[in-house]
């Protein structure tokens, strides 16, 4: 009768523990998920990764206590269609007009936070989510694809051209609206460190020095102009840091950090010539650090699989419960990253991913017809191989029209202020002087892609055979580009311009009006640039 007695008290207790757990007495409760993403930064700028002249706490936290990507690619290195490859799980040369930077987001194509919110998330984001460009459904109505806007709350930031958004604040709002037992996501989309920035914000604000910098990349001059420069890019970085952190400590108040994904990574590389819009190491190459207290093993573990931004959907949509083919979404290209959560290893965890695909098509405005600047190209083995294949065009763009796919700036206005310096000339020429049809690149000598062995025939065989892999992956992925129909993308039409050429507009003196434009961008007498 005791011994009766004695299990009838531990079964309540169970069943009160259980109760008091899981209230709903329903299945364990899906994960939150929030998603932070910095406009403009390259992956090793991250103070996780060694940098000493950018502090990143909040990120060096997800990376302390969760995961650090050593390799994680964008498809395509600006913002638009990397951020579609995102929320799509498909690449860039999938996504028909979406494939494309200002473009018109196919309504065929359904985003993650889309599936989500289908499937009971209350999903929401601010400031910047997929962008630019315009995202209609089949009627005619616009489409939230990352979710309800929360921009309301506003602050004074600390520099011109930095956000009044208060980013943080709107999160807690947007917290304050999530119903009682229900998950959320969260798009936390920075516009820093975009262009433009405030002069020596960096040092009269931030309180660094020029020589704080332990080096300037090689494709750059050394000259206190570009360090400054490279000191303000820093000074808006740690910006987009600083919410983070506000959030992390808003996540653990309210007791949800431990069952929250938190990712944290960039969507291209920095703002600056021969990274951002390019197809090289700053330009796709991004920071990634993802924690998840309630479903990562052994954290602080550094991985060395190649991870592409195509992976992040069909983790979610596992994280969630949701079978790829009930999501609506199109086919998923991407791999989830389960297996690696759910590993005790660090470095290489599954070894087919050992190699990432890179490309692009048309980005910002610059030449006749609004043609673009295909690319594509393969990560693999420390090597970078990439395939242009309109070698006559512009590579960042006409002359006439400023090399508009760098954004203007300090170091912009410095290599093409002095282009017919001797000594500055090689820097123009690699930020915007046209290229040969292949380049190749050793990585783990060459990060800055400065040495390119297309034509060393010591590397004939193994370009060949990263050649022969990147084009029969893009025919199965159904790439228009190997399949003869390439020119698609250059007859797509920018997102605003009422179907009229972008180029021409331009030329009949509609200018850009925007801050990442600077009157330096415009060589003084481009005529006489070649041909």
């Amino acid at each position: 009768m005791r011994i009766n007695y004695f299990f009838s008290l531990i079964l309540l207790a169970s069943i009160a523990l259980f109760s008091c757990s899981n209230p709903n007495n329903s299945a364990p409760q899906k994960p939150n998920i929030l998603f932070a993403i910095a406009d403009d930064a390259t992956f090793m700028h991250m103070s996780a990764y060694g940098c000493t002249w950018v502090k990143t706490p909040a990120f060096d936290q997800v990376a302390n206590n969760g995961l650090l990507f050593m390799n994680a690619y964008t498809p395509n290195a600006k913002c638009a269609p990397s951020r579609a490859c995102i929320i799509t799980g498909r690449n860039s040369w999938q996504l028909d007009e979406a494939g494309n930077h200002w473009a018109f987001f196919p309504p065929k194509f359904k985003s993650f936070p889309e599936a989500l919110k289908e499937n009971g998330y209350f999903t929401g984001y601010t400031a910047k989510g997929w962008a630019p460009g315009v995202a209609l459904d089949e009627s005619g109505n616009k489409r939230t694809l990352t979710g309800k806007a929360f921009n309301q709350i506003k602050t004074t930031p600390p520099a011109q051209h930095i956000s009044d958004n208060n980013y943080a604040a709107n999160f807690q709002a947007f917290l304050d609206s999530v119903p009682d037992n229900q998950p959320f996501c969260f798009w936390y989309g920075s516009i820093e460190p975009h262009r433009a920035y405030e002069f020596e914000a960096g040092i009269k604000k931030g309180g660094k020095k020029t020589s704080d910098i332990d080096s300037v990349p090689p494709f750059w001059p050394d000259n206190d102009s570009v360090r400054t420069d490279m000191l303000d890019y820093a000074f808006e970085l740690e910006y987009f840091d600083k919410h983070l952190g506000e959030m992390l400590a808003t996540l653990k108040e309210r007791g949800e950090l431990e069952n929250t994904i938190v990712v944290v990574t960039s969507d291209n590389g920095m703002p600056f010539p021969r990274a951002k819009g390019q197809a090289y190491e700053y330009s796709n190459h991004l920071p990634l650090a993802i924690m998840w207290q309630n479903g990562i093993k052994n954290p602080s573990r550094k991985i060395s699989d190649f991870v592409s931004f195509i992976d992040f959907a069909p983790t979610f949509l596992e994280a969630a419960g949701i079978a790829n083919n009930q999501s609506g979404m199109q086919p998923i290209t991407g791999k989830s990253l389960f297996s690696i959560f759910n590993s005790d290893e660090e470095g290489q965890i599954e070894s087919d991913r050992n190699y990432v695909l890179i490309g692009k098509e048309r980005h910002d405005i610059g030449r006749p017809k609004d043609a673009g600047y295909p690319i594509r190209g393969i990560v693999k083995d420390n090597l970078l191989y990439i395939h242009n294949f309109e070698t006559d065009r512009w590579p960042a763009g006409n002359p006439e029209t400023g090399y508009l796919n760098i954004d203007g700036s300090p170091t912009k206005s410095v290599l093409i202020n002095n282009r017919n310096n001797k000594e500055y000339s090689e820097y123009w020429n690699l930020a915007m002087g046209k290229r040969i049809q292949e380049e190749l690149y050793r990585l783990d000598e060459d990060a800055a892609c400065m040495n390119n062995l297309s034509l060393n025939p010591e590397y004939t065989d193994i370009m060949q055979q990263l050649k022969n892999q990147l084009f029969e992956e893009l025919k199965k992925q159904g790439d228009p580009r190997m399949l003869g129909k390439g020119e698609i993308f250059d007859n797509y039409t920018y997102a605003d311009s009422s179907g009229v050429n972008f180029y021409e507009r331009y030329m009949n003196g509609e200018k850009m009006k925007t801050g990442w434009v600077n009157d330096s961008d415009f060589e003084k007498n481009f005529s006489a640039v070649e041909n």
